[in-house]
């Protein structure tokens, strides 16, 4: 029988568990089933830590049979008296329950003392956790391995030695015929395979053939067997990931872009001389960078990012008015209305007489500053669309409603996008696609979600990173307190949150209150976000607080007599304007706003300086991160913060550890961390343009800098020297195998 390739179908070997892989776990190939990689490991003698357990989540445990009772119980449909095995296995320390109905003779097998796999879903019932008719397998009484020729094909013996591989698992396909059919592929694999990592690379790097990796994953003898082999298979993972992300630089680099220099004397100097403060060092390095960037023949590609308030729109717009100055256009795209006004008023404030060339009182040396929305209707419309066609307008700011058809550029150069993960790959290409068609617009992508190091390497490998981590000066500290709501003992503190709120008013200050629904409408029209992955589980709960609902107790009781607003993504955008000019106007006009209560529309961009305050209701609904851009909005002038997070989680719970780590730190990118290891990585290539699971299995982007770092030199000096990987087949096949025909689009798009 010949030897068994990687991308043969595992129904050649498997037959009808091939079928079960497939529908249960979406393992198709040789190369799937064995890119499954265990979970853990059990060690003969060493039992599972029960304590971990968590309901609905499907396990494999190894764990001793302490207690085994036949109970009788009355059938419900039938009326008849039956019988329940109940049965009680531990670690030592911790217990499990398992509970099998009308099968009491699986009583012989199960006797106190033996250990043995179960496999299960868990569940509780009466506090207790339970798996219900879990499949499980016996180890022999003297937990040695019996002869091959006396143990079932279909049971983990045959396979494990001394650590017994816990895979991901279905129902249908639980741990141990996992086991067994990756045993029966690894006998007839072939040893010589083609490897995706070349020669030299696993030379420099002490790395092993993949298949030895492979057979040390599924079948390890030692722990130190284990550690080889996963350091061998995270390089197969960052390699690939970094190979795709070379070739995307080096295309990108082919790319012609028109270069833009700002000329002396001209707009950005105009600008410069017009600030009352001086630019932070960070500002100045990386306006400086993406002044270079903008000068090259080719597009930059360039992702600023960095702390809540350090000032990113500030370069931006610095780089906006650079091109402008070389005779092109600029354009921001914002993901909401709310922050594609707010851009535009501090822009055209920012500029002041140089975003009013053309107007009475403008410089001769400025430009206009246009703002397109869909709620921009009528004249305003056309004169927008008007500015933008005849280059009167350098500088747009706008939503989706910039991707229609009818806007056309008269030369854009710079498109800056803001909070970039909110926008698809084609809504970017067909900003980018509104340029001239003989060159490509250079892209600042900016977030002002802090990201590890290690995620933006491999999340935007493509781009070049800069970092700004120096707050402007002036910019006042928070001060976050976590606030219990639900112990009756601590009813006095979410009190004492709206008394804060009145002594700060009190002393002409302001403040916001922040709710995780909106309330009065449809189920899905009822949130401005997407549930937080972290959230919990809100059928076990009452509903999250709702704006709509509480607004009227706030206004009648502990805020009565404050001028309250209400914001919300429902609204329609005349009235969110409305509300955000009023806020911004604060206690010193005759309109203005003292308490804003709002959705997380206001979560970004929205800056005014005189808000001390925020009470984020119902805080454990919302993600690590959300949390901290939130927070971000409130001691952006010249007095402190106070962020008080309301939630009624008990001390100890999974969400009240998240809600302490936020009030521990302003760290961002020490939160960013945090919130990425909740959520895990998802698809560093696309998952939520894509919708599917991540690519990564062996590698965390969080803890394996080293190995992203070396293999993003490793790729980059391979593509350079090889662009289509015709010396590395199987590395062009591995690609082709990540890449399908949407990722592909994906990839040329963004």
């Amino acid at each position: 029988m010949a030897a068994l390739r990687l991308d043969e179908r595992l129904t050649k070997v498997l037959g009808r568990t091939a079928e079960a892989l497939e529908k249960g776990l979406g393992l198709r190939t040789v190369e799937d089933l064995l890119r499954h990689y265990p979970r853990r490991y059990a060690e003969r003698g060493q039992l599972t830590d029960l304590r971990w357990l968590e309901v609905d989540e499907h396990v494999t445990v190894l764990a001793r049979v302490q207690k085994v009772d036949v109970k009788t119980y009355t059938d419900r449909r039938s009326g008849r008296r039956a019988e329940r095995l109940e049965v009680v296995v531990t670690d030592g320390t911790d217990s499990l329950d398992l509970t099998f109905f009308k099968q009491s003779w699986r009583a012989k097998d199960l006797k106190v003392g033996r250990v043995g796999l179960f496999s299960g879903k868990v569940g509780r019932f009466r506090g207790r956790s339970q798996l219900a008719h879990p499949d499980y397998v016996l180890l022999p009484d003297d937990a040695e391995l019996a002869p091959v020729d006396e143990v079932d094909d279909d049971t983990v013996l045959r396979y494990a030695g001394a650590l017994i591989p816990v895979y991901p698992a279905t129902a249908a396909m639980p741990s141990w015929k996992i086991v067994t059919a990756v045993g029966i592929v690894l006998d007839q694999l072939d040893d010589d395979l083609d490897d995706p990592l070349p020669l030299r690379t696993r030379a420099r790097h002490g790395l092993p053939p993949l298949a030895g990796a492979l057979r040390r994953i599924h079948q390890p003898s030692t722990r130190e067997d284990v550690r080889e082999a996963t350091d061998r298979l995270k390089w197969d993972e960052a390699f690939v990931l970094q190979a795709v992300l070379a070739q995307r630089r080096k295309a990108a680099a082919a790319l012609p872009s028109v270069p833009r220099r700002a000329r002396p004397g001209g707009l950005l100097e105009a600008f410069d001389d017009r600030l009352p403060f001086t630019l932070t060092r960070g500002q100045q390095e990386i306006g400086a960078v993406i002044e270079q960037d903008l000068a090259a023949s080719h597009p930059m590609h360039r992702l600023l990012q960095g702390e809540v308030g350090s000032g990113k729109t500030l370069v931006a717009l610095r780089a906006m008015l650079a091109v402008v100055d070389a005779g092109g256009q600029a354009v921001m795209l914002a993901p909401t209305e709310v922050l594609a006004q707010q851009h535009h008023r501090s822009i055209s404030a920012m500029l002041g007489p140089l975003a009013e060339r053309g107007l009475l009182g403008g410089s001769d040396e400025g430009t206009r500053v246009a703002l397109l929305t869909g709620s921009v209707t009528g004249a305003r419309r056309k004169e927008a669309m008007l500015d933008i066609a005849s280059g009167e307008a350098g500088i747009v700011v706008g939503t989706h409603a910039l991707l229609e058809d009818k806007v056309q550029f008269f030369d854009l150069g710079l498109v800056v996008v803001d909070e970039q993960h909110r926008f698809g790959v084609e809504q970017r290409a067909a900003l980018a696609a509104k340029a001239r068609d003989d060159a490509r617009p250079h892209v600042l992508v900016m977030t002002a979600t802090p990201i590890p190091r290690t995620v933006a390497m491999t999340a935007f490998g493509d781009l070049e990173v800069s970092v700004l981590s120096e707050l402007p000066a002036g910019r006042s500290p928070i001060a976050t307190h976590v606030v219990p709501n639900a112990e009756k003992s601590k009813s006095h503190f979410l009190e004492r949150a709206w008394t804060r709120i009145r002594e700060e008013v009190s002393a002409g200050r302001q403040a916001y209150v922040v709710f995780p629904r909106i309330g009065d409408g449809a189920a899905s029209d009822d949130v401005d976000e997407p549930a937080d992955p972290e959230a919990e589980d809100a059928e076990k709960r009452r509903p999250p607080l709702a704006v709509l609902e509480v607004a009227p107790t706030l206004e009648s009781g502990p805020l009565a007599g404050l001028r309250i607003g209400v914001l919300h993504g429902r609204m329609p955008s005349d009235e969110k304007d409305d509300v955000m000019r009023r806020f911004a106007a604060g206690p010193s006009s005759p309109e203005g706003l003292d308490v804003l209560l709002a959705t997380t529309v206001i979560e970004v961009g929205v800056d005014v300086p005189n808000a001390t305050v925020m009470v984020v209701m119902d805080a454990d609904r919302f993600g690590v991160s959300q949390l901290h851009q939130l927070r971000g909005r409130v001691g952006r002038g010249a007095h402190a913060g106070l962020c008080l997070l309301v939630t009624d989680m008990p001390q100890g719970s999974p969400a009240r550890e998240r809600l302490d780590a936020v009030a521990s730190t302003n760290d961002g990118f020490e939160l960013s961390r945090l919130d990425l290891e909740a959520r895990r990585e998802g698809d560093v290539l696309g998952s939520t343009q894509s919708g599917r699971k991540s690519s990564l299995r062996a590698l965390s982007v969080l803890r394996d800098e080293d190995v992203i770092a070396a293999a993003r030199d490793e790729a980059a000096e391979l593509v350079d020297s090889d662009p289509e990987l015709a010396t590395v087949p199987a590395l062009a096949r591995a690609i082709a195998a990540l890449l399908d025909e949407e990722r592909a689009e994906y990839l040329e798009k963004s």
